[in-house]
């Protein structure tokens, strides 16, 4: 801190301190108190530095000058209470699927108070605030209340200080162990199991603990035939199929929490069987395709008969009788002679023969 004047009457400067305690007057210390010390001390200017800055030393410090009257100045010295590094408690590793759970940040120290904030992995959650006064600091402390499933197993929740005397927040953060009862899902290598295929089954089972270990079975009893069906670990393999593993196999697994198990229906089908595939979508594109075949027929059928109908509607409207010259007068006669004769007797106009349309 510095005290300067521009006039003066060789009549010495003096800093005190908040409870008016003289603490240099020129260059001679009057209070005993190692982290103050002496920077400049003439007519014109009275320095001086306070070390390892307490909470204790903030309010209004003065600068005197003993002219008649007394001159002063005063400034206020505002010390910042630095929050101690968060702690997280009152939660006991591990819990069960089903607790409910309450985590605890405490923080302590901080002048003004600090602020405390809470992340679920990398989302923000609430918690509840609490700020008591310590004196000239403040604690603070912010709880965060949590019914805990299986999807909380694993999941950091981190406690976030934030204060205006510190460059960066102070984090902590506890990971939760969340121990549940397993849960089994049987996953099979072939969508269309054939004769003499190679064939594998695997138990895929979650929990906490892992449910170990996995037990394997066929219609309610063992294995029947342990030179083809290999079991390791939480695989079954069955090296040639055939129509005998026909059948429910059963995959069986526990913790401390219980026990659960899965099962899958195998149905071996004969070597020429289509497949095998991994969409069962695709087995009808290896046989004819009896309805597309049946509607193509409809459709030809349907025009062959359209194209009968105007062709005899066509012929119909053009239908009709030719009668030339040469038969003029034929269609009259009372018999086929005189119809003869009649005919031939009209070969002399031949040149005029025409013909006519009714």
């Amino acid at each position: 801190m510095t005290c300067r004047v521009e006039f003066n009457d060789n009549t010495s400067l003096q800093w005190s301190n908040p409870a008016q305690q003289t603490l240099f007057f020129g260059d001679k210390k009057a209070l005993r108190d190692n982290r103050i010390e002496l920077v400049v001390a003439s007519w014109q200017e009275l320095t001086i530095t306070i070390h390892d800055v307490s909470l204790s030393d903030e309010g209004q410090y003065t600068c005197s000058l003993f002219t008649m009257p007394v001159k002063t100045t005063r400034a206020f010295l505002t010390v910042l209470g630095v929050p101690e590094r968060p702690e997280i408690t009152g939660f006991t590793k591990p819990a069960m699927e089903g607790d409910m759970i309450t985590l605890t940040c405490t923080t302590s120290g901080s002048k003004p108070a600090a602020s405390i904030r809470w992340f679920r992995n990398d989302k923000e959650v609430q918690g509840v605030l609490q700020v008591n006064s310590t004196g000239r600091s403040f604690s603070v402390r912010s709880g965060l209340q949590l019914h805990v499933d299986r999807q909380d197993d694993g999941v950091a929740y981190t406690c976030s200080v934030e204060h205006v005397a510190l460059g960066s927040p102070y984090l902590t953060t506890e990971v939760l162990e969340v121990h549940y009862a397993p849960q089994l899902e049987i996953i099979h290598s072939l969508i269309i199991p054939q004769e003499g295929q190679y064939f594998k089954l695997e138990c895929m089972s979650i929990g906490n603990p892992i449910p170990e270990p996995v037990l394997w079975s066929k219609d309610g009893g063992e294995l029947p035939d342990m030179d083809r069906m290999i079991v390791e670990g939480r695989e079954l393999t069955i090296t040639t199929l055939n129509k005998t593993d026909n059948g429910t196999y059963r995959c069986e697994a526990s913790n401390h929490l219980g026990t659960s198990s899965a099962e899958y229906i195998l149905f071996v089908y004969a070597r020429d069987f289509p497949g095998p595939t991994s969409d069962p979508s695709a087995l009808g594109q290896h046989g004819p395709d009896h309805a597309l075949i049946g509607g193509v027929v409809a459709v030809v059928v349907f025009i062959t008969l359209c194209l009968i109908i105007v062709l005899g509607r066509y012929l119909a409207r053009h239908k009709g009788t030719y009668l030339t010259h040469e038969a003029k007068g034929a269609e009259d006669a009372p018999d086929a002679d005189t119809a003869i004769i009649n005919a031939e007797g009209n070969h002399v106009h031949a040149e005029e023969k025409k013909e006519y349309f009714i």
